[in-house]
């Protein structure tokens, strides 16, 4: 009974939690910024009076799908501090990446995604849509630095825990 649920399966797990959390979430964001909403934008949603209700919308079923994933992430590896030769190495980046990841998922869901939605959100039903509001630019451009340092800091994690599971088998 003992060899079944001995310590190198339990790592194995957290292991095998930590680089599913990983792969789902930079998979959904790559999906998300690369193919869905440059599709939207493609067939005319930016021009729409509700647009901001729907990015509203699918921004904040993924942005809790992301604090769901960072939350795995942080718990796995903190589970596998001191079972783990990838904590010999990087104990303290990789919780530190974690955590860098949490923090963006964190400010996704309460700062930037209502902020966004507040800037797009049409208050005027008379007046025509002009386009793009001007705080709208910097949004963006904060939102594409934190995605850039999420896939960076997400793709490092990964490649480490995918390392160190090939050192266990």
């Amino acid at each position: 009974m003992n060899a079944a649920f001995g310590n190198s399966s339990k790592k194995l797990e957290w292991q095998t939690i930590a680089m599913c959390a990983l792969g789902f979430w930079l998979s959904g964001s790559l999906l998300l910024d690369f193919v869905i909403m440059p599709g939207l934008s493609a067939a005319g949603m930016m021009s729409q009076a509700n647009s901001a209700t729907v990015g509203y919308s699918l921004f904040w079923i993924f942005n809790r799908i992301e604090l769901l994933c960072a939350a795995l992430i942080l718990t796995s590896l903190l589970a596998l501090r001191g079972t783990s030769n990838l904590y010999r190495q990087v104990r303290r980046w990789s919780i530190l990446l974690s955590v860098v990841l949490l923090s963006i998922a964190l400010i996704y869901t309460y700062i930037m995604t209502p902020q966004m939605t507040a800037l797009a959100l049409q208050l005027n039903l008379l007046e025509p849509t002009t386009g793009m509001a001007k705080g709208m630019v910097p949004m963006l451009e904060g939102y594409w630095m934190m995605e850039a340092l999420k896939l960076v800091a997400g793709t490092i994690l990964l490649g480490w825990c995918y390392r160190d599971s090939r050192k266990l088998v």
